[in-house]
């Protein structure tokens, strides 16, 4: 970002790219803890900020490395009762067809009785950076191997599209999971709907900002909004 491109307080991004006027904040019975690496805080396309801003049960903490779920959170917290997005090796062919959301055991596997394992939990722990970067985080924090782990296994791919290319075909924006496994352990695919619905007007600003100019082909900011 550049000084003469004011970033919003929220989702910190340029105010032509911001859509936090448009976020109304859904309230979740599911927690959600975005831990972001310090690198990541500058990508115009990030959706660590939106995805904070759009659920209201949730928290983003920037850093390498926290002692505790609890210090992470704020507030008392037993990391058993919470689960990880896994980064294992995982592969979606390996994966249940009929379950977006998959519970793992320690070695990556499926769960025999996934209804058992995904009930009660009460928040989910979401890395955000690129692969690299979220494979630092996890071994950064050591009290993750407490939590329970999870595994996407998207049926759409992301939004992104050719905006970002990402290094498995399942990948999928922070935004994307969060609203998958959020919507998923409630059963309230509305949620999905609203925080994909937010991510797509982010997604057209930045399109149009590119129109523009005012985005760089690399995608960096590269002027100033006009008066």
């Amino acid at each position: 970002m550049t000084d003469e491109a004011p970033a919003c307080p929220h989702c910190g991004k340029p105010e032509f790219l911001c859509v936090c006027a448009q976020v109304e904040p859904l309230k979740t019975r599911t927690g959600l803890l975005i831990l972001q690496h310090p690198q990541e805080q500058d990508r115009l396309l990030g959706t660590a900020g939106l995805t904070r801003r759009a659920l209201e049960n949730s928290v983003l903490k920037v850093g390498l490395s926290w002692p505790s779920l609890a210090k992470a959170l704020g507030r008392d917290a037993d990391p058993s009762q919470w689960a990880i997005l896994h980064l294992g090796s995982s592969r979606a062919a390996d994966l249940p067809r009929d379950r977006e959301l998959v519970a793992l055991d320690k070695k990556g596997g499926a769960l025999p009785d996934q209804d058992k394992a995904l009930a009660g939990l009460r928040g989910v722990v979401v890395f955000d950076g690129s692969w690299s970067q979220a494979k630092t985080l996890w071994w950064r924090n050591p009290w993750v191997l407490k939590a329970k782990r999870l595994a996407l296994n998207p049926r759409k791919k992301s939004l992104y599209g050719n905006l970002r290319r990402e290094p498995r075909r399942e990948a999928l924006s922070t935004l994307e999971a969060a609203a998958l496994a959020v919507s998923r352990l409630e059963g309230k695919p509305e949620i999905e709907t609203a925080l994909l619905q937010k991510f797509a007007l982010m997604l057209d600003a930045f399109r149009a900002a590119q129109a523009q100019g005012l985005v760089s082909p690399d995608g960096k900011v590269s002027a100033p909004p006009a008066a």
